[in-house]
């Protein structure tokens, strides 16, 4: 059969996970239909048309692929010739070790890829309730703002009640509106990035006094209410909005994103500051900055009226301020099977943060193997998992089935997760030395046992994609 004539692999939603997952099923070959609904129908947090919008952070968080799980992932996505990836290193910005992108040009350059490809057709327009049924591959990326209609459907089909928490937004600050006499510039422990200098980030210091009236005025705002069906839905730990953690108790910012450590005062250097709070370059021009931590539900008020309240911030103007979001997400070991197809409708499969993943990161690296899976299908071949050893194998076997079972309810505490080496497989025996032969001591053993997991991830990936991933096509190329 020509390419022609193969049917297409229908994906509906055009964000990280739907454009990835897209981009791996053309490279190898297989036609197929993108369904976007914007602009025809709109979302809360979307601002654009464009597909692969970022509409939180515009970070994706560290690129050390020997020390942490995430770096690992971006390693492994490189290796599997990620379209997100590509696009987020050909437009990366300054961010210390994190991996930070400028998102407008980020997400120009994923469309005009997906746009430009030849078996790639994308139409607007929203796919309302189950897609239908002459459509025989289909993989629904939809993501955490999956629109009314469709997540009922979804929840009808799969005899399972959606799960839901919310995520929230940072505000962005313009950079001339900064005052530089009294904040500095300085990534913690001035360690350098991917593009970065070691000095990445924008520093507030606060002493105590101006710390405790901070927290208190913090704790105190007024938020926006919630909607009658959003009431009962719990918070994401990973993604807390700042307010809510002022209330936990009065430390716990200055031991979350407002943590002092690993930072010294270019103003002052010998006044260590009591609390800091950091904010990160959003856009290649460097006249935006987002203020790291600082996802809020406060009204828009009180947030210029409370984060004007933190040094060098007394006069700070805002590009975008705080907002919150429902996200929905599957129980995804009861509904999902490990080749992410829903189990009461195999024709269907998921991908992204409707699956549970949490992250751009995790979202696009579920898009990959959902396009990998789905290509497979369609060459007639059986889908080759990843092995459990690497972060993409990791992060599927949390989604799909790396829980406690109980004998009435099956997996219990479904949680959404970014990729961490909690996830991966123990080693068989953890490093007691180093290369050299010197007895490793203290937080030496933790950091040798993360080199060791990385190490052996990326290993266990590339023998994997040498024997199982598929190769690109000439006609696909």
């Amino acid at each position: 059969m020509s390419i022609t004539e193969k049917r297409p692999v229908h994906i509906v939603g055009g964000g990280l996970a739907g454009c990835e997952a897209a981009w791996q099923l053309a490279r190898r070959g297989i036609p197929v239909v993108l369904h976007e609904m914007r602009p025809t129908r709109g979302t809360d947090a979307h601002k654009t048309d464009s597909l692969a919008e970022l509409v939180c952070s515009n970070s994706f968080r560290s690129d050390d692929a020997q020390n942490n799980a995430v770096g690992v992932l971006h390693a492994e996505m490189r290796r599997l010739g990620s379209l997100i990836m590509s696009c987020a290193d050909s437009h990366q910005i300054p961010a210390g070790g994190a991996l930070a992108v400028d998102r407008e040009g980020f997400a120009q350059a994923v469309t005009a890829a997906i746009a430009g490809h030849p078996l790639i057709t994308v139409e607007r327009g929203e796919v309302e309730g189950l897609p239908p049924e002459e459509w025989e591959s289909v993989i629904i990326a939809t993501g955490p703002l999956t629109s009314p209609s469709l997540a009922e459907a979804i929840r009808a089909r799969a005899d399972e009640q959606a799960l839901a928490f919310f995520d929230a937004i940072a505000p962005i600050v313009h950079f001339d509106s900064i005052d530089m006499d009294v904040c500095w510039f300085q990534s913690r422990y001035d360690k350098v990035g991917p593009g970065g200098t070691g000095a990445d980030y924008i520093n507030c210091p606060m002493d105590k006094e101006q710390y405790d009236a901070f927290v208190a005025a913090l704790a105190a705002s007024d938020t926006v209410p919630f909607r009658e069906f959003e009431a009962n839905t719990p918070y994401f730990d990973g993604c807390l909005p700042v307010e809510v953690m002022a209330t936990r108790g009065p430390e716990t910012l200055r031991h979350g994103p407002m943590k002092p450590m690993g930072l010294t005062n270019a103003h002052n250097p010998t006044v260590k500051a009591y609390a800091v709070v950091q904010l990160r370059q959003d856009n290649a021009l460097g006249t935006l900055y987002n203020m790291v931590g600082f996802q809020t539900k406060t009204r828009h008020g009180d947030q210029v009226r409370l984060f004007r309240m933190i040094p060098g911030l007394e006069k700070a103007e805002f590009a975008r301020l705080g907002g919150l979001h429902r996200n929905t997400y599957l129980n995804s070991p009861r509904v999902l099977d490990h080749t992410l197809r829903l189990k009461a409708e195999p024709r269907l499969r998921f991908a992204g943060q409707i699956t549970g993943c949490e992250g751009y990161v995790e979202s696009s690296a579920m898009g990959l193997m959902a396009g990998l899976f789905a290509a497979a299908e369609q060459r007639r071949q059986e889908p080759a998992l990843p092995p459990p050893t690497t972060a993409h194998g990791a992060l599927l076997n949390h989604i799909t089935g790396g829980h406690i079972e109980t004998v009435e309810a099956g997996p219990r505490s479904f949680q959404p997760m970014n990729v961490n080496f909690g996830l991966f497989p123990p080693l068989d025996a953890n490093p007691t030395r180093d290369t050299e032969g010197n007895r490793l001591r203290g937080s030496q053993k933790t950091v040798a046992k993360k080199q060791v997991l990385a190490a052996r991830a990326l290993a266990d990936l590339d023998a994997w994609a040498k024997t199982h991933a598929d190769e690109p096509s000439e006609a696909a190329a």
